[in-house]
């Protein structure tokens, strides 16, 4: 039973030490800032903004493939 208690003391000495975690941390909160901007860029629907104007240049595209392919 002491082994184990030594083992997790001493990981829990490591874990502290440890800097990497740090790091990835910030990468997590850089892409959540990323994902948000996107989202506030983009729309979360295709109802306004850069959505609405994709979502019109794919039902065009759509249908010139489509229009090209039947003729």
């Amino acid at each position: 039973m002491i082994k184990y208690y030594i083992k997790t003391t001493e990981a829990f000495k490591r874990l502290r030490a440890d800097q990497d975690g740090v790091v990835s941390f910030e990468y997590v909160i850089v892409a959540a800032c990323i994902v948000a901007a996107v989202a506030a860029a983009f729309g979360t629907s295709a109802t306004s903004g850069i959505g609405l104007a994709l979502s019109n240049a794919i039902t065009t595209i759509t249908a010139a493939v489509t229009k090209a392919v039947a003729a």
